[in-house]
């Protein structure tokens, strides 16, 4: 069992490449670190070179089968680790269902080629360690969401919408990278220029930046009739547009995909579990709750 200074309520920590980290960089000289500079208790780690799942683990008198990914976020710049990461495998398993929290690559071009691709090959990479290991964890192998937060919920967005292509060293048709359901909360969905979020972007596909990236990136635009279910949270007063939630949720309902959206007054950016917050953005985690209730994902 290990156990890291930042999970220490986890019961395991899995190395997503065992093998060793895909298009890394030897010779980038960068430490994994705490870089915040900020005495707000949030954990915001950098130069991530081995991906990690912290898993949290629900009772087995809980267990519902179901499982998720948690993607936090940090513009790609950061991982709000325990903010977006760990607090919320916690609160999944107390609810029976088992949380993979997902350190994932930064898009750093300093430490690896490709550096678009790490962040989704990891998410990716997770799906396939999931499912293949359904048995270990007593989950259903049709029962696998995932959860993101701003940037993070960027990369939940993208692989909703991108599971039909593996990307980078690593493919195994027999293995699906497809979420059941997503959880998309105050997230980063599109880098247009009328209300994408400018600094995800320019951190995931920049500084150069080509229409084609904007586009391929801006998941608004890559939904389908096989796009998972989806329940999504903002407030209009988010410095990340809540039009990104707006546009995400117009194409589901285009494509008759089920989604949920909770549209709050007030609230900010990075709420977490707004367990300090005033007003009705508060209560988020009882609506979240009521849907994967409704959607059978917990009892």
């Amino acid at each position: 069992m290990a156990i890291s200074l930042f999970s220490v309520n986890a019961q395991e920590i899995v190395t997503l490449y065992p093998d060793g980290t895909p298009g890394l960089k030897q010779d980038h000289g960068l430490a994994e670190a705490d870089v915040s500079d900020r005495n707000d208790g949030i954990v915001r780690l950098r130069n991530v070179s081995v991906p990690t799942l912290t898993v949290y683990k629900p009772s087995a008198r809980k267990n519902t089968g179901a499982s998720v990914i948690i993607c936090p976020g940090g513009g790609y710049q950061i991982l709000a680790w325990n903010h977006e990461g760990t607090n919320f495998g916690e609160w999944f398993a107390a609810r029976g269902i088992t949380a993979f929290v997902l350190k994932y690559r930064l898009p750093q071009a300093d430490m690896f080629t490709e550096k678009q691709i790490r962040p989704l090959q990891d998410a990716q990479q997770s799906f396939r360690y999931i499912r293949k290991n359904a048995r270990k964890y007593d989950i259903d192998v049709n029962k696998v969401g995932i959860m993101g937060f701003s940037a993070g919920g960027h990369l939940a967005a993208t692989a909703s919408t991108h599971f039909g292509t593996q990307v980078g060293e690593i493919v195994d048709e027999n293995l699906s990278v497809r979420p059941d359901f997503s959880l998309l909360i105050y997230p980063v969905v599109s880098f247009n220029d009328k209300f994408g979020h400018s600094g995800s972007r320019k951190n995931l596909i920049g500084p150069e930046l080509k229409i084609a990236d904007m586009d391929e990136y801006s998941n608004e635009l890559h939904v389908s009739a096989d796009t998972p279910p989806a329940f999504l949270v903002h407030a209009n007063d988010d410095g990340v547009s809540a039009d990104n939630s707006l546009a995400y949720v117009s194409s589901l309902r285009e494509n008759n995909v089920e989604a949920e959206l909770h549209l709050y007054t007030k609230g900010g950016h990075g709420f977490g579990l707004a367990t300090k917050k005033e007003g009705p953005v508060q209560t988020w985690t009882l609506r979240l709750e009521e849907w994967l209730k409704q959607m059978g994902y917990i009892k």
